[in-house]
């Protein structure tokens, strides 16, 4: 993250206050940096569905503080965990964040310690493993790169999709660490950004990230794409992921899999950057994976704003699934494959997630 940048997620616990997540409000980027206080988990879950913090890896990490949270305030661990996981379904981290510092509480309960510490410093623990998977997937993601382009004296010309920077995680992020590696390199001319519909985290976050960087970029609307593939102007795409399924399919911010499409007509590569906790063997296929349906107003507008008739039939999903013919490669912490050898990034890598998504493997094949 930026040396001048808000922390993006934080723990508070000052005299007089008590406990608390402290967040940086992204609904009100980039016109005002402000915190946001969440001192119970019910604040925490409106921030988490308001979008106040957002980005699969980072939500992981609040899931995880918020059960902290609820264990240091006293209140039924149990029962916040449960409304943590439910808060966004398709963010698999989440639930793994939650489940995580869970199962520390748990534990240090019946061993009769002080399970409140233990949770949070399982929280604590996953937020540095974040950062360190941010640093590990830009080296990996540029490696990737430099043998899947060609040589361009100008350098490399990337294009991204929602937001994948510092504010999606405890480092510099998944997609967007991989351009700012290029960019450190000087091997990045021009980093296209999707404005993102109809949240608009292209426009408002990936920009105000790409602006503190020093990178050089340019914002387009989402259907403008195509004129740039087909004037040869992207030489790549990266997006994030917010869950990668075992057989590879990829769900990210709707949106995504036409580019995909496009990537796959022109012969671009198409790089999905997502540490392992985005991975569910759990879910056996894409089609399998739950897609967050949002409300209606966030298409229509509200009150002086509203762009359509009241009442109009509305088709809101927040996230779209890429199956895993038309992704390039999947660039984790633990190195880089096609997403169909998914399974065999988790087995040569060492760490928590791997370690459970080694064990999970072996009973689904059981």
């Amino acid at each position: 993250m930026a040396d001048d940048m808000t922390a993006v997620l934080r723990w508070a616990d000052e005299p007089g206050g008590g406990p608390a997540v402290v967040l940086l409000d992204q609904t009100r980027l980039p016109a005002h940096e402000e915190e946001r206080w969440c001192r119970d988990v019910p604040a925490l879950v409106r921030a988490i569905r308001e979008l106040a913090v957002r980005g699969a890896p980072v939500l992981g990490v609040a899931g995880a503080y918020g059960v902290a949270l609820a264990a240091a305030r006293g209140d039924d661990v149990e029962a916040a965990a449960a409304e943590l996981a439910e808060a966004r379904p398709t963010a698999v981290n989440l639930r793994y964040g939650v489940e995580r510092a869970r199962a520390a509480w748990r534990a240090a309960g019946r061993a009769g310690g002080d399970a409140t510490g233990t949770a949070l410093a399982a929280a604590r623990e996953l937020h540095a493993e974040d950062a360190r998977a941010s640093t590990a997937m830009a080296g990996h993601g540029l490696e990737l790169l430099t043998r899947l382009l060609p040589a361009r004296e100008a350098g490399w010309r990337l294009l991204t999709h929602c937001n994948t920077g510092a504010l999606v995680s405890g480092g510099e992020g998944t997609a967007l660490a991989v351009v700012r590696a290029a960019h450190t390199a000087g091997r990045l001319e021009r980093l296209w950004i999707d404005e993102t519909r109809p949240l608009l985290q292209g426009a408002r976050l990936t920009t105000w990230e790409a602006a503190r960087w020093g990178l050089p970029h340019t914002l387009l609307a989402d259907n403008a794409a195509g004129s740039l593939f087909a004037a040869g102007a992207v030489d790549a795409v990266l997006i994030g992921a917010d869950r990668v399924s075992a057989d590879g399919s990829v769900a990210n911010k709707v949106g995504s899999y036409p580019l995909a499409v496009l990537a796959h007509h022109h012969g671009v590569p198409f790089v999905v950057v997502a540490p392992i906790s985005t991975v569910d063997l759990d879910t056996a296929r894409g089609a399998d994976i739950t897609i967050e349906q949002r409300g209606a107003e966030e298409v229509t507008g509200s009150g002086d704003g509203r762009h359509a008739p009241a009442g109009v039939a509305v088709h809101n999903p927040a996230f779209d699934v890429t199956p895993p013919d038309l992704v390039s490669a999947l660039v984790t912490e633990g190195g880089v494959a096609p997403p169909s050898e998914v399974r065999r990034l988790a087995a040569g890598y060492d760490g928590p997630r791997a370690t459970e998504l080694r064990e999970a493997d072996g009973m689904m094949k059981a």
